[in-house]
């Protein structure tokens, strides 16, 4: 099992050039979110910045649902995104783009990957990664978490998986490489307005043409088939001759509908 710190000076040579202008790695912290957080509160400009964590004590989900693994077992990270000349409307893309970047490099592998809106990156049934996004305006702090070397033993939620249960034995410096310099590119795209990305999204999306039971707050629901995501990120779900419209804020759960 390899669970090799990361080598942040490689990090940083091979991300020269991308949308990323600081990468930093720490050997423990409550949540990378969190952190990224704090120092723009003080006045630090956090756009292009990259935090990791060998190891996160109190890694966070949506609903602050609590996330841990053993240190180096995952890739725990969290960056700072400008929003800057980009509509707001179109922020709600940016954990969909990271999950694609994570499902394109998980593909890389030869991990057949797919996206559960709005935020789950899934092999079959199983979650092998997470992505958390708040706003810190004008930056979007994004927030994921990619099991890498767990066992199942070791996993905080029994619905996971991790790249080494499905047979890849990876060195997580070289993954994030790939995965940072994928969402440099996606990121280009975005701001620039490139429509093609909602196509590829829609290429791995595990959602899109399924029936589904959206939960809301206060355990109301939506059922019906999930048939788009709007130019907002939205999941649109047809209930029967009725279009509803859902954003990632508006649910507490999204699961299959028998």
């Amino acid at each position: 099992m390899n669970r090799s710190p990361l080598d942040v000076d490689a990090l940083r040579a091979a991300t020269a050039g991308t949308e990323w202008r600081r990468v930093d790695v720490v050997a423990e912290t409550g949540s990378t979110n969190a952190d990224l957080i704090a120092r723009a509160g003080t006045g630090a400009d956090i756009a292009g910045a990259v935090l990791l964590a060998e190891f996160q004590n109190a890694g966070r989900g949506r609903h602050g649902r609590s996330w841990s693994a053993p240190a180096r077992s995952q890739i725990s990270m969290s960056v700072g995104v400008d929003t800057a000349g980009v509509p707001a409307e179109r922020w709600g893309w940016l954990p969909l783009l990271t999950g694609l970047a994570v499902a394109q490099t998980a593909c890389g592998l030869g991990v057949d990957a797919g996206l559960k809106w709005p935020n789950d990156v899934l092999v079959g049934t199983g979650k092998l990664a997470g992505i958390l996004a708040e706003v810190a305006a004008p930056v979007i702090v994004v927030g994921l978490g990619l099991n890498v070397s767990l066992t199942a033993d070791e996993l905080p939620d029994p619905n996971a998986v991790s790249l080494g249960m499905l047979g890849h034995e990876v060195d997580r410096t070289e993954v994030t490489v790939t995965l940072l310099r994928a969402l440099s590119g996606m990121l280009a795209r975005w701001r620039a307005g490139d429509t093609t990305l909602a196509a590829d999204y829609r290429g791995v999306s595990t959602t899109i043409g399924t029936r589904v039971r959206a939960v809301l707050p206060g355990d109301s629901e939506i059922v019906g088939v999930a048939t788009d995501i709007d130019d907002s990120g939205r999941l649109l779900i047809d209930t029967g001759g009725t279009v509803a419209t859902v954003s990632a804020g508006d649910i507490t759960h999204l699961r299959p509908a028998t």
